[in-house]
C-alpha cells in the first residue's frame, strides 16, 4: 500500500482533529487558512485514503460505572495463520476488548480489555480460552491509575 503524500496543512488538519474531531469545517478553515469546502475536500482525500479511518469521541471511564482497565498478555500455541486468524477475528468482535496488538516477546498479544468488574472479566477470558484452543494462555495486569490515555499520532 502506497502512503498518500501529506503536504504542512495536511499535518496540520490531521493534529487538529485529533485533539477534537468535533470542530467544524468552520472552525478548522479559520485555524488552517483554507476554506471550508477546501477542509471538507481535504478530510474526504484523507477518509478515502485511509489515514483518518474514523472520528470518534473519548469517553473518560471514570465518569461511567465503574469500569476497570486490563492488559492482557495472550500466548498461543502455535503461530500459523489458519490457527491464528480465528483468535483474531474472535478479538475484533469483542467490544470488551478496547485494542489488541500482535507483538513481541514473552506474549504473542497484548490486549488492553475494560470490563465492569473482576467477574465481567474473567467471563470474558474464560470464553475466549474456550472459543480459541490454540491459546496456550495470558497474564493479566490490572491497570490502577491511567497516567496518560490516548491515541495521537504525530502527522508531521
Amino acid at each position: 500500500m502506497r502512503s498518500l503524500q501529506l503536504d504542512p496543512l495536511d499535518c496540520q488538519l490531521l493534529d487538529l482533529l485529533q485533539a477534537d474531531a468535533g470542530r467544524t469545517n468552520e472552525q478548522l478553515a479559520l485555524e488552517v487558512g483554507l476554506s471550508p469546502s477546501a477542509i471538507q475536500r481535504r478530510i474526504r482525500r484523507l477518509e478515502a485514503a485511509g489515514v483518518i479511518e474514523r472520528r470518534v469521541a473519548l469517553v473518560d471511564p471514570a465518569r461511567l460505572a465503574s469500569s476497570a482497565l486490563f492488559v492482557v498478555g495472550v500466548e498461543v500455541e502455535r503461530e500459523r495463520p489458519e490457527l491464528v486468524q480465528p483468535l483474531r477475528a474472535w478479538l475484533r468482535n469483542q467490544p470488551a476488548v478496547q485494542q489488541a496488538y500482535y507483538v513481541t516477546g514473552s506474549a504473542d498479544y497484548v490486549l488492553l480489555v475494560t470490563a465492569p468488574s473482576i467477574a465481567e472479566f474473567d467471563a470474558l477470558m474464560t470464553r475466549m480460552m474456550s472459543d480459541n484452543p490454540n491459546v496456550r494462555r495470558f497474564t493479566t495486569n490490572v491497570v490502577m491509575t491511567a497516567i496518560k490515555r490516548g491515541l495521537f499520532v504525530p502527522a508531521g
